[in-house]
């Protein structure tokens, strides 16, 4: 089958084989001729199978196939909006649109933060078709006046359920707000949970919906395997396989921006070349490292989910999750970054006591056990005690619990994320003194807006509690006496009332 076979025009498909491109991926051969034909649509297909031109080339014919759309002054105005999670994703997704586009009388740009708004604003005043933007610097622009969203009909959400969570849905309904009512609508990701689908209903319009692969999974060409190890030799771990296994080009993923930083500073110290890249770096800094990273110059980036989604580097070889996401959902995400495009890759989780719970929701997310293999020199304490994760004010709750064997005070496991304490035996903080469990209305690791109190969760029509997992709720550890968590010292300080502290945010590993 043939990209003309889709129904794709000529000069679209001429440059679609300039890049090296002659047969569509399965994706991309179900979803072109819904988007084609006007649907809306409901995409999802494994990273690394060619989503990005599933939309981009039916958008540019829908497109070319118009007039400009012009406002009473007589400048072009968009006609198409494309939104993205991250900058580097949409900067990938305007490379690509350049390069499909290259033989068509049609104008793109890109718009995000951490850069300059006067060029942006330049490049409007001439005129676009296509704008593909973070939500933030669009509603900046919009804010000031200087972009026109009157005339989009086409309106397409990369890495979806990221853009439909809590972090950004109400941005999202907010530029929804000013969109045309008609125009067509498409989402795509490498994962949908139910909630996502649920809340997608309210941009969709009879969607159509297409999945290449079963939900949610990963890459068939990665290689997946976790390595146990205590979490204070983790380091030590990562720089023995990179030796012994000769790694030159590796992404290694931790939870949080400072995480990032320290262990790339301790990476530099053992000799190997490392940066971070993360939300608090500056976009030329992110840019000139992601660059040397791509050119072999860097051997280690050390990364946030940032880089989990739209950084695409041809055969990078390993990724290495240094710290297992605590949203099962990201994991797939990162180790989509290999094994893309037809090539093969492998991903690497160093797993300590404190994440099994975290890895079991993975496994279960995916569908599939992961590999375990312990490595000599390395083997992992097995009397060794899950502890609290510590992410700013957040506290995280990964280990993996497990069932009394003997006596009648046998307990049942508590979930990955719930709040425990080292030791179930000790008596529970006294009901009087215990605070409700609100569900967070943010996912974990966002700060929650306000200084309301917090009120409990209704159940279920059914009785049962929120199916929200527990791995997000941010404050599930709120009612447990401080006594009982096993905090550094400086986080058991000037605690409030009834020696609970008030449930945060933390840092956002963005």
């Amino acid at each position: 089958m043939s990209f003309q076979s889709l129904g794709l025009i000529e000069p679209i498909a001429r440059a679609v084989a300039e890049q090296g491109y002659t047969t569509p991926t399965p994706i991309q051969q179900q979803a072109i001729p819904l988007v084609l034909a006007g649907h809306d649509l409901l995409a999802a297909a494994q990273t690394g199978t060619g989503k990005t031109a599933g939309f981009t080339l039916p958008l540019l014919q829908r497109l070319a196939g118009g007039e400009p759309a012009r406002n009473a002054r007589g400048k072009t105005i968009p006609r198409a909006l494309i939104l993205t999670p991250t900058r580097e994703l949409a900067a990938q997704v305007h490379e690509n649109l350049t390069a499909y586009g290259r033989h068509l009388q049609l104008h793109s740009m890109v718009m995000y933060g951490g850069v300059g708004m006067q060029p942006q604003i330049n490049a409007l005043a001439r005129g676009i078709d296509i704008v593909v933007a973070t939500p933030g610097r669009l509603l900046d622009h919009h804010a000031q006046g200087n972009i026109d969203l009157s005339a989009v009909r086409m309106l397409v959400l990369d890495e979806a359920d990221r853009m439909l969570d809590m972090g950004f849905v109400h941005d999202m309904r907010r530029i929804v707000a000013l969109l045309p009512r008609q125009r067509q609508n498409l989402l795509f990701s490498a994962t949908f949970s139910e909630d996502i689908k649920r809340l997608a209903a309210d941009f969709l319009v009879n969607p159509q919906q297409v999945s290449v692969a079963r939900q949610n999974a990963t890459a068939d060409l990665v290689e997946q395997i976790v390595f146990p190890v205590d979490r204070d030799r983790k380091r030590d771990m990562l720089v023995h396989l990179i030796r012994e296994r000769g790694w030159e080009q590796i992404l290694v993923f931790t939870r949080t921006k400072h995480g990032a930083n320290r262990l790339a500073e301790q990476l530099g110290k053992d000799g190997l070349t490392a940066t971070g890249f993360h939300g608090n770096k500056t976009q030329s800094a992110r840019l000139r490292a992601l660059a040397d990273f791509k050119a072999g110059r860097l051997q280690v980036l050390v990364a946030t989910d940032i880089a989990a989604r739209g950084i695409d580097i041809d055969q990078l070889p390993v990724v290495v999750n240094y710290e297992l996401p605590n949203v099962p959902e990201d994991y797939v995400h990162r180790i989509g970054r290999t094994g893309r495009a037809g090539s093969t890759g492998q991903a690497v989780s160093l797993v300590c006591v404190d994440e099994l719970g975290f890895l079991r929701d993975i496994e279960k997310l995916v569908r599939n056990p992961i590999a375990q293999q312990i490595i000599p020199g390395f083997e992992p304490d097995p009397n060794a005690k899950a502890q609290p994760i510590v992410m700013g004010r957040t506290v995280l709750h990964g280990g993996e619990r497990r069932t009394a064997t003997s006596g009648s005070s046998s307990r049942p496991r508590r979930p990955a994320g719930h709040a425990a304490t080292r030791n179930d035996s000790r008596p529970a903080a006294p009901a009087a003194n215990r605070a409700p469990f609100p569900l967070s209305a943010k996912p974990q690791g966002q700060r929650p807006s306000g200084r309301a109190k917090p009120t409990a969760k209704p159940a279920t029509a059914s009785g049962k509690a929120s199916p929200l997992p527990p791995e997000r709720r941010a404050d599930a550890w709120q009612g447990t006496a401080w006594a009982e968590l096993d905090l550094p010292p400086h986080l058991r300080n000037n605690p409030s009332r009834n020696g609970q502290r008030r449930s945060g945010g933390g840092q956002r590993g963005r």
